[in-house]
């Protein structure tokens, strides 16, 4: 019985509710989206340290399946975000119950920091942490409703979900929820939610001895029934603690005799142990089986510490070069193949099913890659003529026009990606300096070179303008706000031809995917490619050389099957006019 609770939660919140949700909280959708992006996994991992001591688990469960909980809000949150009325139900639920994720405070400073990290207003993330944290629970418990699950599987369902924790947790959120710091929140919570789970699916072959970081936490109190069926077993179980500590006295007395002070003591106690039982004292059989639990803890903890770690050992990996044209190459090895398509489709979306080079390889034994969460960030630069860029793991390196000062992109980076990660720049090496300076070269004559007949060619313009991805929300006409803004300065390339008596005629194609009919598809395509026409003319472009047309759902560069490929396939291509 298990759940990718941070998947389902972006499968409820999905790109049509989020879009009504950022309208009603005052923010873009890709901001929204953002959020509810960066808060899933942070307050999963706040679940998981609550689930990681007895009296958590069992408060954390009883949470999860309290009246306040909507077991439906998956399927209720597109009525909620539609009218005022839903509205104020959802951010009601979500007052009511977002307690039991973390403290009020410490979501409060969650959201700051995500703000910060973000740039959505405070009170904007403070919003839809709130409606992440109800969807979260709400899920958990429908889960547990539909499998009759119980207090003593909470914890294990929590525990599968620490890579996409791991890969996407920084000091900062953890720290606002009183984690501590990633790595020693990570290095412990794994083993305690394991042991707790055993202790409440088997609450009488486990005693505290099992859980020495928690010492001050008890199982809860036994029922009436409960303890009238232990008082009528009462003589059996003395009878077998008496039978066991005398054995485990024999048992001693026969090991060998390394480290005699520490035997002599364990026999001394076996000793007791045997002498009190053979009495028939009820406290000492309890003696006596408190030191049997404790010697099997013992041989289960070191049998632990034997094992090897849940995760694999090998960082993700990634090298970026850009060529001169803009056109990026992605060296790169992931630990899955789920990873390895979402990394094609995630640049095909960006950048065009035929604009970018990807070699990617799978192995087992590296580690979920954090830094793929985070590819938005680095497309500016992976557009880049002449940059270079080098991951391993949390830890990256510019080189090439990447590094260059004038271009600020070492403090960009370490501003967005914010803390938790090293950005710095690459080793210089001789042969290296000399292709940067190449590159650099390449790079900027065309750039420093005035346009003429030549460098105004048709196919050449349509080709920068296309690196600069344009992408729509499912059945919107909107062109997004920072692809525009791109466009626009790309698009001075085309000003100056017609400056210097060489215009350009381009031809703007929409498309969009395969939901909807053939013919609204068409119809909406065409929106597109209208909406991106008249931005172009606004910003001085002659209306006379552009063509809007469009094309609906056929010529699909990526998967109408995932998210992913069908954002791909709603966009823009710019093609010269034959």
């Amino acid at each position: 019985m298990s759940i990718n609770l941070n998947q389902s939660v972006q499968g409820a919140l999905n790109e049509s509710v989020l879009q009504h949700l950022a309208a009603r909280v005052g923010c873009a959708p890709e901001s929204a989206k953002r959020v509810v992006s960066l808060c899933g996994p942070a307050l999963i991992g706040s679940m998981m340290n609550k689930a990681s001591s007895l009296d958590g688990a069992r408060n954390l469960f009883n949470a999860v399946m309290s009246p306040a909980v909507n077991t439906h809000i998956a399927e209720e949150l597109p009525h909620f975000v539609l009218n005022d009325d839903g509205m104020q139900t959802l951010l009601a639920t979500s007052a009511s119950v977002d307690g039991a994720v973390a403290s009020h405070d410490n979501v409060n400073a969650l959201s700051e920091r995500i703000a910060d990290y973000s740039g959505v207003p405070a009170h904007v993330t403070r919003v839809l942490a709130g409606v992440v944290g109800a969807t979260l629970l709400g899920l958990l418990k429908r889960h547990f409703t539909q499998h009759n699950g119980q207090v003593g599987q909470l914890p294990t369902l929590l525990g599968h979900q620490l890579p996409v924790v791991r890969a996407n947790m920084t000091d900062a959120f953890a720290q606002a929820l009183g984690l501590g710091s990633v790595g020693a929140f990570l290095a412990g919570v794994a083993s305690r939610l394991k042991a707790v789970s055993s202790h409440l699916e088997h609450p009488s072959t486990q005693e505290a001895a099992a859980f020495p970081i928690h010492s001050d936490l008890y199982p809860a109190p036994e029922s009436e029934e409960t303890k009238e069926k232990s008082n009528r077993r009462k003589w059996l179980w003395v009878a077998n603690a008496a039978a066991l500590a005398l054995f485990a006295a024999l048992v001693a007395r026969g090991c060998s005799t390394e480290d005699k002070p520490k035997d002599a003591a364990q026999d001394a106690q076996a000793d007791a142990s045997a002498s009190g039982a053979a009495s028939g004292a009820a406290s000492d059989s309890a003696v006596a089986a408190a030191s049997s639990d404790a010697v099997a803890s013992g041989a289960a903890v070191a049998s632990q510490a034997s094992m090897p770690t849940l995760l694999p050992g090998k960082n993700a990996l990634a090298a970026i070069t850009v060529d001169a044209s803009g056109v990026p190459t992605v060296k790169a090895t992931v630990g899955s193949d789920e990873e390895r398509q979402r990394l094609i489709d995630l640049l095909s979306a960006r950048f065009g099913a035929d604009k970018f080079h990807a070699n990617v390889s799978v192995d087992p034994d590296t580690k979920p890659s954090a830094w793929l969460d985070k590819l938005d960030t680095l497309v500016p630069v992976m557009t880049l003529p002449g940059a270079r860029v080098q991951i391993d793991g949390d830890k990256i390196e510019l080189a090439g026009k990447a590094a260059d000062a004038k271009l600020g992109w070492l403090e960009k980076l370490r501003a967005l990606f914010g803390s938790g990660w090293s950005i710095g720049l690459a080793s210089a090496r001789p042969d290296a300096a000399a292709s940067d300076a190449a590159s650099a070269a390449s790079a900027a004559a065309p750039a420093s070179a005035p346009a003429t007949a030549e460098t105004c060619s048709a196919p050449a313009i349509a080709r920068m303008l296309n690196l600069k991805p344009i992408n729509f929300r499912t059945g919107s006409n909107t062109p997004p706000a920072s692809a525009m803004a791109a466009l626009a300065k790309s698009a001075q390339a085309l000003k100056d031809c017609d400056a210097h008596g060489a215009p350009i005629m381009l031809r703007i194609a929409g498309y969009s995917d395969n939901t909807g009919s053939a013919a609204l598809n068409v119809e909406l395509s065409k929106k597109r490619a209208e909406a991106v026409r008249g931005y172009l003319v606004k910003h001085g472009i002659p209306a006379g050389s552009l063509k809007a047309e469009g094309l609906g759902e056929v010529n699909p560069i990526a998967d109408n099957s995932t998210p992913a490929g069908r954002m791909a396939n709603r966009r823009i291509e710019f093609t010269e006019v034959n």
